[in-house]
């Protein structure tokens, strides 16, 4: 009878996310004036134009489900998983190896230069406003949060439920002292959401804009997405990507985006990369998923469009969110990388948990010269 339920509620999530679809369509409006291509007068837009399925789009997936026109969603149950044996000890004393974590879905412990940050954290049992429907979570966070090193920085790539959960950031603000807790960088107008709950120490950034911390540069980028917690405020607050520059090391997070130029644009104004972290999973039913989520074929364009060294699939086999066989996703991605000729160990493919050393490599030196970029340290 759980299972059951289970199901039900999480079947009945893509309609709640279709009538924010619905509701909020309006906000798509033209930029006017001297104010930034991608602001509306309602909020912002994607820098290039695609169609976005509404309600009824999504109508159109659950009923033709039901009827046999679409494919039948496969069962999350029949997907296993194996927790990596990591260490967290050895991650909470290293100060000097550069490292990458997949914990799951889209949240990744990166270090580097002695500094811990963590991505789109979400630890809690269900990508949801409630605990009774929505997205469940699959596969157990392959790192604790009380595993944890201290977090210096968190990302966050916008406030859909499988990437901004309240309750796992006011955890991290909490988990430790007030001089020693995260700087929080977020795109514009999701801060007043984390103020909310009583986190303060908040970064709120547009495109292309960049604040620096300690060694690093800490900054926001367009991705092809959309915004959205309830059916009534659709693209209020802004989406992004992140890139963390620091003189031997140059990382990308992609957050949620459908495939668009906008890779090509970060790839040549920001790398070459030594690790992007790139979506792979939420795919289908592709003429429902394409405007909002790249799939493996996808990635590897993305990869290669980034001028990334190595990258790293995320946003896959954790939560049982669209219709593709929850273990799909790395398969479909190996074939890609066979056809694009791309040996596999330049696209990592972790265990939840598992852990890999970077090998830093040098680079030319950051160059921060986009609108709005300043100075100014956060962390002091």
């Amino acid at each position: 009878m759980t299972q059951r339920r289970n199901r039900l509620a999480t079947s009945l999530w893509p309609l709640l996310v279709g009538l924010a679809t619905l509701v909020g369509s309006a906000c798509q409006t033209t930029a006017q004036g001297a104010r930034p291509p991608h602001h509306t007068d309602d909020g912002y837009r994607n820098n290039y134009p695609h169609e976005q399925h509404g309600f009824g789009g999504v109508l159109k997936w659950k009923l033709g489900q039901l009827v046999g026109l679409e494919p039948e969603r496969a069962d999350p149950e029949l997907f296993t998983y194996t927790l990596a044996d990591n260490d967290p000890a050895w991650l909470r004393a290293n100060h000097s190896k550069a490292t990458v974590t997949w914990i799951g879905h889209s949240t990744l412990l990166l270090q580097i230069a002695g500094v811990n940050i963590l991505t789109d954290p979400h630890f809690t049992e269900r990508a949801s406003p409630v605990d009774w429907a929505g997205p469940m979570r699959y596969v157990p966070p392959g790192l604790a949060l009380t595993d944890l090193p201290p977090i210096d920085i968190v990302v966050i790539s916008h406030n859909h439920y499988d990437h901004l959960d309240l309750d796992s950031l006011r955890a991290l603000n909490e988990q430790w002292a007030p001089a020693h807790r995260p700087t929080f960088f977020v795109p514009l107008k999701n801060g007043e959401l984390l103020r909310g709950e009583g986190i303060e120490q908040v970064v709120e950034l547009d495109w292309w804009e960049s604040r620096t911390f300690r060694d690093l540069t800490v900054e926001s980028v367009p991705v092809q997405h959309f915004s959205a917690r309830t059916p009534w405020d659709r693209n209020e607050t802004l989406w992004a990507g992140w890139v963390i520059l620091h003189p031997t090391f140059r990382f990308y997070f992609g957050g949620d985006t459908g495939y668009s130029q906008d890779f090509q644009d970060v790839g040549a104004r920001l790398g070459p990369f030594d690790l992007a972290a790139l979506p792979i999973g939420a795919y289908e039913p592709r003429w429902f998923m394409r405007s909002m989520h790249i799939n493996p074929a996808e990635a590897v364009q993305a990869h290669t469009d980034l001028r990334a060294n190595r990258s790293i699939a995320m946003h896959w086999g954790t939560f049982a969110m669209t219709d593709e066989p929850l273990d799909e996703p790395p398969r479909a991605l190996y074939e890609a990388l066979a056809a694009a000729g791309i040996p596999q160990e330049r696209f990592w493919v972790f265990q939840h948990g598992e852990t890999g050393v970077l090998e830093p490599s040098p680079q030319p030196p950051v160059q921060v010269a986009s609108p709005g970029t300043t100075d100014h340290d956060p962390a002091q």
